[in-house]
């Protein structure tokens, strides 16, 4: 009789055991973001918001990107890393000045416990030697988004793994952005799977590549990519081109979140991607979830 209270015991606590140890997704679905989640809270820990600069062979010039490190950011600790890219219009301050609020938006996720800390980078996106947000449609300007590949690549991420302690493997390092920095980060991120294992275009405009140049090795793709995510509001003019990466990804079985919600081209979508997106980066990933992911209040 005592053997076998030993082996109840025993099970109660294998089984005890599995249910403290499941997997990130486990959680359930991550849901739309609450009304006045980009507020910020009194009585949490913050984060903290630097300018960094950095010498871009690439361009031959001294850059600018915006950081943020998580609440608690300590050099004993290695972290992951989000590059967030902005639209054509903006520079490494949009996404804090222009209504996206990511540092609130990141301290009330922490503070609920719903991501894993992370530090995210805020580029000049556009890579020219005037990088300046003025004449934003001048051709070397845009010329100046293609060009960031290089310079993100050879210049910005060995500076930020020289500066900041962090994990500098493809599985911790993340990129997304929103309009032209979504086009950005699916032709960057989908471009070099090598470098970046999870990938978010929100809301992306028309310098997305057509499908078939993002996915050359759709076999490839399936393996190498933790997550791939991509949304839209549906009264976006520019929504063609989230839907067309959409179902070629699907037509080749690449696994991935297509999310559309109501919404024009707009901080309340770009908003909701980072929260959305930010949440599921840098855990297990359950692929059979991805299906689930429909709008709903």
């Amino acid at each position: 009789m005592k053997a076998l209270s030993q082996i109840k015991v025993l099970a109660c606590a294998v089984a005890l055991s599995s249910v403290f140890s499941l997997p990130a997704f486990s959680q359930g679905i991550v849901k739309q973001m609450p009304a006045t989640f980009d507020v910020e809270r009194t009585g949490i820990k913050h984060g903290k918001i630097d300018s960094v600069s950095w010498n871009s062979t690439t361009v031959g010039t001294v850059r600018k990107a915006t950081v943020y490190t998580p609440p608690g950011y300590t050099a004993s600790k290695k972290y992951p890393v989000l590059y967030l890219l902005h639209g054509i219009g903006g520079d490494e301050k949009e996404w804090l000045n222009d209504g996206g609020h990511p540092q609130i938006i990141m301290d009330n996720l922490y503070a609920d416990g719903k991501a894993e800390p992370m530090i995210i980078v805020m580029p000049n996106g556009r890579a020219s030697k005037d990088d300046t947000r003025a004449n934003s449609m001048s051709g070397p300007k845009v010329q100046g988004f293609a060009t960031f590949e290089k310079d993100l690549l050879v210049d910005l991420i060995p500076y930020i793994e020289s500066k900041y302690s962090v994990l500098t493997d493809r599985e911790h390092r993340a990129v997304a952005g929103l309009s032209m920095g979504g086009g950005q980060s699916l032709n960057f991120g989908l471009g070099n799977l090598d470098k970046f294992a999870w990938v978010g275009g929100f809301s992306s405009a028309p310098n997305t590549k057509p499908a078939e140049q993002l996915f050359p090795d759709p076999e490839a793709a399936k393996k190498q990519l933790k997550l791939l995510w991509i949304s839209c509001g549906t009264e976006d003019g520019l929504i063609t081109y989230s839907k067309r990466t959409h179902e070629y990804a699907a037509s080749k079985g690449v696994p991935h979140i297509y999310y559309t919600e109501p919404g024009k081209h707009d901080f309340k979508v770009w908003k909701n991607g980072l929260y959305m997106f930010s949440q599921l980066i840098f855990k297990p990933v359950d692929v059979s979830s991805f299906p689930k992911y429909v709008y709903s209040e």
